[in-house]
């Protein structure tokens, strides 16, 4: 089962994903946040979760100090959990004193990133380990403007699958196998 990790709405259990989603282990989520904090990336963020599943990597900002998050899903079963979940947190986060708000939206991630007019300080995608690296090379050049001016990208996938070419926008602060997952956080220049 899974967490959120730390922060003020930390070791809140999440409920369990959907069988359709792969839920991001708690060894990665640590990882990851862990240098995402170090480089300051957190605090006051304005979050997009691609692929949100649980919403947990959305949700563990929240409680680390983001200040919204939109989460997509568009599997229906992952979707209820991804806002059940997030209800839960933002209840724990509301009563802690944050001001934290989090939307949740049962929607094709391409679909949104193409109609949507936000600017996120921090987008996590996070798709099946079966997604076309042609499709996320679509998904990032559509990203692009909906990325404020040095904003992070991170991406989650399976430590087997080929990497992909990163547009010239974007530039690698750290890419990494935890386990059976790659993860790489990117930064746009």
């Amino acid at each position: 089962m899974s967490r959120i990790i730390s922060g003020q709405a930390g070791s809140i259990r999440l409920k369990s994903a959907a069988s359709s989603t792969r839920p991001t282990t708690d060894r990665v989520k640590e990882s990851l946040f862990a240098a995402l904090e170090a480089r300051g990336f957190l605090e006051s963020a304005n979050v997009l979760d691609l692929y949100a599943g649980t919403g947990a990597l959305a949700l563990e900002a929240l409680s680390r100090g983001a200040k919204s998050a939109v989460l997509i899903e568009k599997d229906p079963s992952a979707h209820k959990i991804s806002a059940e979940n997030t209800r839960v947190v933002l209840n724990a986060l509301t009563k802690s004193g944050s001001a934290a708000v989090a939307e949740n939206l049962k929607i094709d991630a391409a679909k949104y990133i193409k109609s949507t007019t936000d600017i996120f300080d921090l987008v996590f995608i996070d798709p099946p380990y079966e997604f076309a690296n042609e499709l996320l090379v679509a998904q990032l050049a559509q990203l692009q403007q909906s990325v404020a001016d040095h904003g992070v990208v991170v991406i989650e996938r399976s430590s087997r699958t080929r990497e992909i070419p990163i547009p010239d926008w974007l530039y690698e602060i750290s890419n990494k196998a935890v386990g059976e997952t790659r993860v790489a956080i990117y930064q746009k220049n």
